[in-house]
């Protein structure tokens, strides 16, 4: 918050405010590039070169506008993005969006757990199946025990990690003049696998479980700095506004910004060597091994395990808001005690048991996430229509609704995401 003598002379944008604005879209953005995340850019450099490296500045707008409208949702409204949707569509459809938004982050975080452990593995030696039940374990325990503040805190320090991906890049001498060409002159999908994997890019990105962490992450902000009710919570000012703008800017920015270097690293690595068809994370890092060096495959599975950690809570979170929102659990949220929001922590620990039990059966990770997809593809779009919805709304919103900008670039995402779907059904 700034103080009244910094609003009386106009809202002056410096680095020092830019950094200490830095919370929810920061943890938001780097949560985008989950392990799972990860394993799609790495096939799309692996496979394509750097053919599709102009997706990475292509997204980064559609998911700063989409982000910041759940952002100014969960501000102005002082409650999560499925209460908002309850206001503008039959429950019964808001329920259904939810529950399949669990089956999907369940299925990721069984992913993400299969990939942090076996870049563990890789570096240890020592059996996944041992590291998916500490990283399982570990997670949860935090999730319950801590409280929002320390929780977010944890969370940007993790984001970090993601910095071994831009130093991954420059380590393994790519073709600099190569990746500006593709980057600034983009070339259009040409055949139906190109086209598969710019509607997998894309369903990677602007992911569902992103809005309603968003949204509900500003309500804990609020709840953190002493605004326990609701009405204490309704309405923002431009200030805070325009705090949250620079932060999900940033945040997301940063999220296409290890996108971009991902993809530069495959390519240039793998794809230069005839290593085309990888499916998960540790394909990628162990293909990187004997080509790069040592160097780059470690910096590469030690962005898997930080991110990994990053992504779980606010893949669990997420579900467990948007169903606390749904059904009106009076008692919910990461700054509540376990015991007070027993609903809301159940949610959290059998979608992370669930998951854990996925890695221990016979399903093909992949496989799942390709469903994942599938499921995602479909709840994307139907939700970005909702979310503009509620965003239009003068008294959903505190009469505070989203500007025409922002309105029309979720409305292309939305068409984006539409296309995407069907794209990913005819493809």
């Amino acid at each position: 918050m700034m103080t009244s003598a910094h609003h009386k002379h106009g809202p002056k944008i410096t680095l020092r405010r830019i950094l200490s604005s830095l919370g929810p879209g920061l943890i938001t953005g780097a949560a985008d590039d989950d392990p799972s995340g990860i394993a799609t850019y790495s096939i799309a450099g692996a496979q394509f070169g750097y053919s599709m490296l102009w997706t990475a500045f292509l997204t980064w707008p559609l998911m700063a506008a989409v982000q910041m409208m759940c952002a100014r949702i969960g501000m102005v409204t002082g409650r999560g993005l499925a209460f908002g949707l309850k206001k503008k569509f039959p429950r019964w459809l808001v329920v259904a969006a939810a529950l399949a938004l669990l089956v999907a982050n369940t299925i990721n975080i069984g992913a993400d757990l299969a990939g942090m452990a076996d870049a563990v593995e890789m570096l240890s030696g020592t059996s996944s199946h041992i590291w998916v039940v500490l990283f399982a374990g570990g997670i949860s325990w935090a999730t319950v025990q801590w409280r929002y503040v320390q929780i977010a805190n944890t969370l940007k320090w993790l984001a970090v990690f993601l910095f071994a991906y831009v130093l991954c890049a420059f380590v393994v001498s790519p073709n600099w003049r190569a990746i500006v060409k593709s980057t600034l002159l983009p070339s259009l999908p040409r055949s139906a696998e190109e086209w598969q994997m710019l509607v997998a890019i894309l369903g990677t990105t602007i992911s569902p479980y992103l809005f309603f962490w968003q949204a509900s992450q500003e309500v804990e902000e609020e709840k953190a700095i002493g605004r326990r009710t609701r009405r204490h919570r309704r309405g923002a000012t431009a200030e805070e506004i325009l705090n949250r703008k620079l932060d999900v800017g940033v945040g997301t920015f940063f999220s296409n910004v290890v996108m971009f270097f991902i993809m530069v690293t495959t390519a240039a690595t793998l794809h230069r060597h005839g290593v085309l068809h990888i499916e998960t994370s540790r394909e990628a890092a162990a293909a990187l091994r004997p080509i790069a060096g040592d160097g780059a495959a470690i910096l590469y599975t030690m962005g898997i395990i930080g991110v990994g950690l990053l992504a779980i809570p606010t893949l669990s979170g997420s579900a467990a808001y948007a169903l606390a929102e749904v059904f009106g659990w009076r008692r919910q949220g990461l700054d509540e005690k376990a015991h007070k929001a027993r609903a809301f922590y159940a949610v959290v620990l059998l979608s992370t048991a669930a998951a854990l039990g996925m890695d221990f059966s016979d399903v093909n990770p992949v496989q799942a996430l390709y469903w994942t997809a599938v499921i995602n593809g479909v709840l994307a779009p139907v939700l970005l229509f909702g979310i503009l919805a509620v965003a239009m709304d003068r008294h959903v919103m505190a009469g505070q609704p989203s500007s025409n900008l922002g309105r029309a670039v979720v409305a292309v995402t939305a068409l984006l995401m539409s296309g995407a779907a069907v794209a990913m059904f005819v493809v």
